[in-house]
């Protein structure tokens, strides 16, 4: 994310500087960016996603999500945890995905560990780290969002405690951001307002 304060889009409504970098971007930041996610299998495809955009930007996995989600079964753990070596292959050879080996294992291994848990513990797990959001001032511009907080290495060590691999500190706190979480959205941010609601 790159820029300064919120900046009007194409209808004249202001946003995050990033949503109007690419058409992508705008649909994402406006529809789904910062809205409260719940549910096991809905979290464990946010945390996926996100250990594969690691070190690459998040535009390339947005394009390839579709892929994703055909190559992983739309991210149910029970599914996915019982994957074989050929669908290991098979992943390993989509062009369809980011066809990284040490991510593919984790997202792989993850499922398998998650898949032991008792339903909706991924989900309580996950939210117990969200912030009071009143201990949080609205960030004004993009230099104002952090990109690691006490919470997401909190969360990052927790889930590596039980098992979950691929997810340190900034992998997490993007998980929260994109997750409602957190409310990153700037300021001047029509989105704002909106995440505000949807997680009051």
């Amino acid at each position: 994310m790159t820029g300064g304060s919120a900046l009007p889009g194409p209808d004249g409504r202001p946003r995050c500087p990033w949503g109007l970098s690419a058409e992508d971007y705008l649909e994402y930041h406006d529809s789904e960016w910062g809205r409260p996610v719940h549910g096991d299998d809905a979290l464990f495809e946010r945390l996926s996603l996100e250990a594969f955009q690691s070190g690459l930007s998040w535009i390339t996995i947005l394009r390839r999500r579709e892929g994703f989600r055909r190559a992983f079964d739309s991210f149910k753990i029970a599914s996915v945890a019982e994957f074989t070596d050929a669908d290991r292959e098979r992943l390993l050879a989509d062009p369809g995905i980011i066809r990284n080996r040490a991510k593919v294992d984790a997202t792989l291994a993850n499922a398998r560990v998650l898949a032991q848990w008792p339903e909706g513990e991924l989900d309580a797990l996950i939210w117990s780290y969200a912030p009071d959001p009143a201990g949080r001032p609205a960030p004004r511009t993009v230099g104002d969002v952090p990109a690691v907080t006490d919470e997401s290495t909190a969360l990052a060590k927790a889930l590596k405690g039980r098992g979950v691999r691929f997810v340190g500190p900034t992998t997490a706190y993007a998980l929260m951001q994109a997750c409602g979480l957190v409310n990153d959205h700037l300021a001047g941010c029509v989105a704002r307002a909106e995440c505000a609601a949807r997680a009051a």
